[in-house]
């Protein structure tokens, strides 16, 4: 059986454009221009794509976790438009002031996901516009990549010392990606 290969997303600011309102409902999910292109590509080439995302808004009672599969829901049918596919969803509804051990940085979301799929998270690109998503990537032997989109110019900004590979956007991450294959 062939290996499998995995490439793991961030929600906010690198599939979807991000707020600092948050994203509480499916109208305010609007995909970032080339993300659902990337997802498809990365599908073509052989990666599952799985999303790992912090959703901290449903701890603060800004949305419920049906609003939640709804705006997921959306997600899934317009990356299939696209000719893509996602393949699991892990989301941590916990605030940031909880003690749980998913929400990003630390790595509970990825090692859920690898036991899940029995997969070795050594080097896999987990792709993320903020820092904690580079630090859980990290924390795990993963391949931390930053995109510039949502938050990633004010993560490289404020962190200019960074060694992890940086994008424009997914689309040009998941081309880096899929070149290597």
């Amino acid at each position: 059986m062939p290996k499998q290969h995995y490439v793991l997303l961030d929600r906010d600011g690198v599939i979807n454009h991000d707020s600092d309102a948050f994203i509480k409902s499916p109208d305010e999910w609007l995909p970032i221009d080339g993300s659902l292109e990337a997802i498809a590509l990365l599908n073509q080439h052989g990666y599952q794509v799985i999303i790992v995302t912090n959703q901290s808004g449903v701890a603060r009672g800004l949305f419920d976790e049906a609003t939640l599969a709804q705006i997921h829901a959306k997600m899934h049918r317009l990356v299939g438009e696209h000719g893509g596919q996602i393949s699991a969803i892990y989301y941590c509804p916990h605030g940031a002031d909880s003690f749980c051990d998913c929400r990003k940085p630390k790595a509970g979301l990825l090692k859920a996901f690898a036991a899940d799929f029995d997969a070795d998270l050594s080097n896999i690109p987990v792709i993320g516009d903020s820092l904690r998503d580079l630090q859980a990537a990290e924390a795990v032997g993963a391949m931390p990549i930053l995109v510039k989109t949502g938050k990633g110019q004010q993560t490289l900004l404020a962190n200019p010392h960074l060694t992890f590979l940086v994008f424009e956007n997914l689309y040009d991450a998941a081309k880096h990606i899929t070149s290597r294959s």
